[in-house]
């Protein structure tokens, strides 16, 4: 295990307690799920209260460039809400609407989301990782960054007053880490409800799913990917993220 994939220590951290609230932030609708979805499964059927904020519209997720904004920003809507059904029955979606590809990191997008954890209140926040390197797409940076300088700011009480008590979640897990520093144990049930979170997204199948839209196809890719993530760290499948717990 040499690659820097696998970070400088490759002994797996304990796995974390089950939280009672997670707080998930994705770019895009479909990114949580991708990075996420399996950790997220698991957790909401052992009782974890989960919430998934997306900050952009979705409506330029399409290679077509005759399909109409404004109809798919509400078809990805709708999408994600089943998606969200998928992973939890209770799971709630918030979406920002930032026009897709125009995300901005701004004090009024981190505020945004220093709003949703003083709200919610989550014990772990999940969002990109905003440090990958060769990163292209600029919405996947950029709402790393703010979330991570969103749990910086409500954790300080003089931060952002107006928005209400501060409030310090005990960790973070960025996914689609540039390091991995831990990997969530999951199981074949977590993975099966990850890929069907996954194709409740019928949009993006020939876009973000590279035109697998069968079922076993998808599957099988997810399966191998957690069962290779998860040997690599002792444990039969994993779900591989960057842990900040100094928090």
């Amino acid at each position: 295990m040499t690659s820097n994939y696998y970070g400088d220590i490759f002994a797996q951290r304990p796995q974390l307690p089950r939280p009672e609230r997670v707080l998930a932030i994705g770019a895009h609708f479909d990114d949580v799920e991708f990075g996420s979805g399996a950790t997220l499964a698991r957790w909401s059927r052992q009782g974890t209260r989960i919430k998934l904020v997306v900050m952009t519209d979705g409506s330029k997720g399409t290679w077509d460039p005759s399909q109409d904004g404004h109809a798919l920003a509400q078809i990805r809507r709708t999408e994600q809400e089943a998606a969200a059904r998928v992973i939890g029955e209770e799971v709630e979606v918030t979406a920002l609407n930032w026009i897709d590809g125009e995300l901005t990191h701004s004090q009024r997008t981190i505020a945004q989301i220093v709003s949703e954890i003083r709200g919610f209140k989550p014990e772990v926040v999940i969002s990109h990782d905003p440090w990958k390197r060769y990163r292209l797409h600029p919405d996947h940076r950029h709402c790393g960054q703010i979330t991570v300088d969103a749990v910086v700011a409500a954790r300080d009480p003089h931060f952002y007053r107006e928005l209400g008590p501060h409030h310090r979640p005990n960790s973070i897990l960025l996914f689609e880490p540039d390091q991995v520093n831990y990997v969530q144990e999951i199981d074949a049930t977590d993975i099966n409800k990850k890929v069907e979170a996954l194709l409740s997204h019928r949009s993006q199948h020939q876009t973000s799913m590279e035109d697998r839209s069968g079922e076993s196809d998808l599957h099988a890719m997810t399966y191998s990917f957690a069962s290779r993530i998860g040997e690599e760290f002792g444990l039969k499948l994993g779900e591989p993220f960057h842990l900040i717990d100094d928090v």
